[in-house]
């Protein structure tokens, strides 16, 4: 098994999935008492949003960079980031890793087409579903079509992620926004949602939508698991 490395830390609660998760799959195909062969730099989130509300894209790369630097130096043979909003400088990340970084959209997007989905509605931070990263690589590799949430909706969804779901906090009341966001995505056209935020899933789960559910955080490790094992893709699902 090839070694995974994993900047964390944005938030520490959707890096506790990805180490769940890489475990999981792990247990499951090779069984035993094996578990995921990681490296994690883990960044203290605090001092990332800030720039992140700031738009300070510049020193945000340099903190990642150093952080994939770091893993490598530690033997990561691949990279994953652990957020769905700082995909937007994964070229930057990968080219100055020098190993692969698995793109979150990208994985995502053949998990739609897989199944044939042609128009997702994409729930994520205000970041993640403003700006046309996410859906730029949805479209270019995959052909898939995105809707994003009215603004109201965006302000709700994004405000929720920072202030419950990143403390770890679910609330029955943030699910019904969750849902009702997810039928008005539904009623515009959407085949499917994605879950672009790597701790929404923390709060939504499959019977709690009309539509199928896309989870990045477990496309993405998936991804990631399926090079580590040498598996073809798709099998870790």
């Amino acid at each position: 098994m090839k070694t995974i490395g994993l900047i964390g830390g944005m938030s520490w609660e959707s890096s506790k999935t990805y180490y769940s998760i890489l475990n999981e799959m792990t247990r499951d195909r090779l069984g035993g008492l094996h578990s995921a062969r990681l490296v994690m730099a883990s960044l203290d989130f605090y001092d990332l949003e800030p720039k992140l509300r700031a738009g300070d894209w510049g020193g945000i790369t340099a903190i990642l960079i150093d952080a994939a630097q770091r893993c490598v130096a530690a033997g990561a043979e691949s990279i994953l980031i652990g957020s769905n909003t700082m995909h937007r400088i994964h070229a930057d990340v990968e080219r100055a890793a020098g190993v692969p970084c698995f793109h979150i959209a990208r994985v995502t997007g053949a998990a739609l087409a897989r199944d044939q989905r042609k128009t997702a509605g994409l729930l994520g931070t205000k970041f993640t579903m403003q700006a046309s990263f996410f859906a730029d690589e949805l479209k270019a590799h995959a052909d898939i079509a995105t809707i994003v949430p009215t603004p109201d909706e965006q302000d709700i969804i994004n405000q929720i992620i920072f202030d419950e779901l990143c403390m770890g906090v679910m609330k029955p009341a943030s699910l019904k926004i969750y849902q009702d966001t997810i039928t008005s995505l539904q009623n515009r056209g959407a085949d499917s949602i994605i879950l672009g935020c790597t701790e929404i899933e923390m709060l939504i789960k499959p019977d709690h939508s009309a539509l199928p559910l896309y989870d990045t955080t477990r496309c993405h490790a998936g991804a990631a698991m399926d090079w580590a094992l040498d598996l073809p893709s798709g099998t870790c699902r």
